[in-house]
């Protein structure tokens, strides 16, 4: 599922002590809204991206795998984490928007990213806004192309009347305005992407998907892998959406590292 995942990101962040230090946190007002984003490390720019209602803090226990190489941004996407509550209906572009408005402000020319599930379709509409930002990007549960329409069942159990079930929203998020904000606006999840935005897409793209990940299709994702000019194709047997979490991270630090490395 795009939005389940996130309780293992839930369980690992409760037993996992997070004691690293940002060289840099900041929130910053962008298109009318605030972005909050923490650096560490030094090196090339790599920006990691959260799935939809998590937030930065799901990728704390990375940091310390990529800062000896890069210069690495946590960033709360648009309605997420510190940055502020959904003003507007969801659009994934123009979640995007406004991540391309705070790179802008970073000064950031060329970056590398990886985004999951949320941040994978964002990665896409960035590349697509901007295209000579992204090196290579890494896009884990996602091609571009989603929406919840599909999946009735997923609308039917999120929703704020139903927040206690997902204990996650109250640990990764500002308050209750926020997770309104966030389950009210999942309606809206919808993003399409064509073969001629897939071949205009500039970046090579490693697409990480568990072959067990329900929310996936799998014939898309070979139409996308089909129309991508550069992009390699990794799936992992007996996993789920979040393909980088759990038994799998070990593997997935190793093989990132040697994608981005390129």
């Amino acid at each position: 599922m795009k939005y389940f995942a996130a309780v293992f990101v839930f369980f690992f962040c409760s037993i996992t002590v997070l004691s690293q230090t940002p060289s840099k946190a900041e929130s910053v007002l962008v298109n009318g809204k605030k972005l909050y984003y923490e650096v560490y490390g030094k090196g090339q720019p790599l920006i990691f991206l959260h799935g939809y209602t998590q937030s930065s803090k799901s990728w704390k226990t990375y940091i310390k795998d990529y800062e000896e190489d890069y210069e690495v941004y946590l960033i709360d996407l648009t309605g997420h984490g510190k940055s502020e509550a959904f003003k507007e209906d969801l659009s994934i572009k123009s979640v995007a928007q406004d991540l391309n408005t705070l790179i802008r402000y970073l000064k950031l020319e060329k970056i590398k990213a990886i985004g999951f599930s949320f941040g994978g379709d964002v990665l896409y509409q960035l590349a697509l806004i901007n295209p000579s930002l992204i090196k290579s990007m890494i896009t884990i549960g996602a091609v571009g192309t989603w929406t919840v329409n599909d999946f009735p069942e997923y609308l039917e159990a999120f929703t704020f009347q139903n927040r206690a079930n997902f204990p996650w929203l109250k640990t990764l998020h500002e308050g209750e305005e926020q997770v309104k904000g966030m389950m009210e606006q999942f309606k809206n999840y919808s993003v399409q992407l064509s073969d001629e935005e897939l071949k205009r897409i500039e970046p090579e793209v490693l697409i990480m998907i568990g072959d067990d990940d329900e929310g996936m299709n799998l014939e898309e994702v070979v139409r996308v892998k089909n129309n991508l000019p550069k992009s390699d194709l990794w799936v992992l047997p007996n996993v789920s959406h979040g393909a980088h979490e759990g038994e799998t991270k070990a593997e997935f630090i190793l093989k990132s590292k040697a994608f981005l490395s390129k």
